[in-house]
């Protein structure tokens, strides 16, 4: 969401003011953090990071230093005690205003704030959608309404709110004649979308996958982040009903215990989850199944914990995000007791994390000497004679390749598993068309 986020707020500048992107701070006419404020830690970085910017805006004064996402969201006008010379704050909602802001800065020489919530207007402010290869991300919805008690989501970037069905298509249908081949659906909680067809109808989120799946042009579709409490029975048939739905899904969970779930105030059970797992492996033998876990969250007990490594062998998972629990501000978990030791914590995420990388490896290796579908994504940043690209599995693979070969898909004999990457070699016959063509 966040480099969704990030790449229209160049294009909003480019297309007002024609800006173009430099990597170089020291070049720069405007300076812009993008945020985000689910963990202490990521916070913290804020101040850090646009620290380092104050020396450029000493030298040269009319730089303007511009903070948006989750963090100006939650902080706002706050951010300039701590970072005097920051210029502009904004949320995730209102960077298509960037253009405004950046003139009121300009002209009025003082702090310009907006962290509205301003509904779906960002969408309709925004310039054509810009492909910048095969894949591209596509935000469907925005917000939350779900209020997990650890969650700073709903308060930084506001209620659920959809796109209407018929802009979702039509931005998809002009990535694809730009080239890209796989689309990536972004909401904090897709699973609730609700956009608005014409006459009055109302289209869900299972509806929404089959009409992207019609688009030409593209063949893989992607989905982040679900949330289990909405993981309904129609979106587990568009698996069985759509093959270029990939064969992943990646559904959080949190926590293994019956008892954190409720504190997290999560909406379903441990085993609600492990239905709609199993229903899911039905429909589609082989998934790939990943996760989010929280560990230490407020009083969770060393038996509580153990339920979460239980359901880790249970459910069987490709691999995970995993996170010591973070209070943050406002919440209603950072109310709670928090008992366990800092040491405890680290352990018990060590043990974890060590487990599900055991896993995440013998699923790579039980790939080696298997053809993969790989859409390929351009040269290898680790050897640029070679192409990566990525399974349906979310796994990178490099493999030596023609960069003729960029944003086609292929098919690749895997044959070695690495811990963050497969290594193979292309099946020939598989690129016989391509090339001659």
């Amino acid at each position: 969401m966040n480099e969704y986020d990030s790449d229209k707020m160049r294009d909003v500048l480019q297309a007002s003011h024609g800006m173009e992107l430099t990597e170089t701070p020291e070049e720069a006419d405007v300076l812009l953090l993008n945020t985000c404020s689910i963990r202490e830690k990521a916070q913290e970085k804020v101040f850090s990071a646009v620290g380092r910017w104050r020396k450029i805006k000493n030298k040269r004064p009319d730089v303007i230093i511009g903070v948006g996402g989750c963090v100006a969201s939650q902080e706002g006008a706050a951010i300039q005690k701590r970072a005097p010379y920051v210029d502009i704050v904004f949320g995730p909602q209102t960077l298509h205003r960037l253009p405004t802001l950046l003139d009121q800065a300009r002209e009025t020489k003082r702090l310009v704030v907006d962290i509205s919530f301003p509904e779906i207007e960002k969408f309709d402010s925004l310039p054509e959608p810009r492909a910048e290869g095969p894949k591209a991300f596509v935000s469907i919805m925005e917000g939350c309404s779900k209020y997990c008690t650890f969650c700073v989501v709903p308060y930084t970037r506001g209620e659920e709110i959809s796109r209407p069905l018929n802009d979702v298509i039509s931005e998809i249908s002009s990535l694809a004649k730009q080239g890209v081949r796989e689309i990536n659906l972004l909401g904090q909680n897709v699973n609730a979308y609700r956009g608005d067809i014409d006459e009055g109808e109302v289209a869900d989120f299972s509806l929404l996958l089959h009409y992207v799946a019609a688009v030409d042009g593209i063949d893989r579709i992607r989905f982040t982040t679900s949330h289990p409490a909405e993981y309904t029975d129609d979106i587990i048939e568009a698996f069985a009903e759509i093959p270029k739905l990939v064969n992943h899904l990646h559904l959080p969970v949190q926590s293994g215990s019956n008892n954190i779930l409720s504190k997290m105030k999560r909406g379903y059970t441990r085993a609600e989850y492990i239905d709609i797992m199993n229903k899911m492996k039905a429909v589609r033998p082989g998934i790939s199944l990943s996760s989010d876990f929280i560990i230490g969250f407020p009083g969770e007990t060393e038996e509580e914990f153990e339920d979460t490594l239980a359901l880790i062998e249970e459910v069987g998972f490709d691999f995970s995000y995993s996170f010591i629990y973070s209070a943050r501000p406002g919440t209603p978990a950072a109310e709670l007791e928090d008992c366990i030791s800092e040491e405890t914590k680290k352990q018990r995420l060590d043990k974890l994390k060590k487990r599900l990388n055991e896993m995440t490896m013998v699923i790579s290796k039980n790939m080696v000497d298997t053809v993969q579908t790989v859409l390929v994504e351009g040269i290898s940043k680790k050897n640029p004679l070679q192409m990566t690209g990525r399974t349906e599995n979310n796994r990178v693979v490099n493999f030596t390749a023609h960069p003729r070969l960029a944003g086609q898909f292929v098919d690749v004999m895997i044959t070695e598993a690495l811990p963050n990457s497969l290594r193979a070699r292309l099946v020939e016959s598989s690129v016989d068309k391509i090339l001659k063509y």
